[in-house]
């Protein structure tokens, strides 16, 4: 499969909230977020869920994809503006090595609605 990394997306990084007695909690302040920019990657889609329960919900995967040589700065917690559609990063990007060099990176992003 060839991939055209021809999209840009928006890397949106949230401070963590510090509570009234200084300690930082694992909420995060997204009107605080820095925004990096991210050109020529590969956003693909990645799967789909629908859960019918007492509260009915669709969660949308897409897989990011950077070319080769390319390492992106992006974690757990960050979130993705693809096209206007902001995604969660799920779980650890991962960072692919080949002959003991960088190759590429790929991450899980979701959204959930419902």
């Amino acid at each position: 499969m060839t991939f055209q990394y021809t999209q840009t997306v928006v890397i949106l990084r949230a401070p963590y909230v510090t509570d009234r007695y200084g300690n930082t909690t694992s909420d995060r302040d997204w009107s605080s977020a820095t925004r990096t920019t991210a050109r020529r990657v590969s956003v693909q889609p990645d799967g789909s869920t629908e859960d019918s329960g007492d509260r009915p919900a669709v969660t949308t995967g897409l897989r990011l994809i950077t070319r080769r040589g390319v390492d992106i700065d992006l974690m757990p917690g960050d979130r993705v503006d693809v096209a206007g559609r902001v995604l969660e990063v799920d779980g650890e990007p991962a960072r692919y090595v080949v002959g003991g060099r960088h190759h590429h990176t790929e991450a899980r992003l979701k959204e959930v609605n419902g």
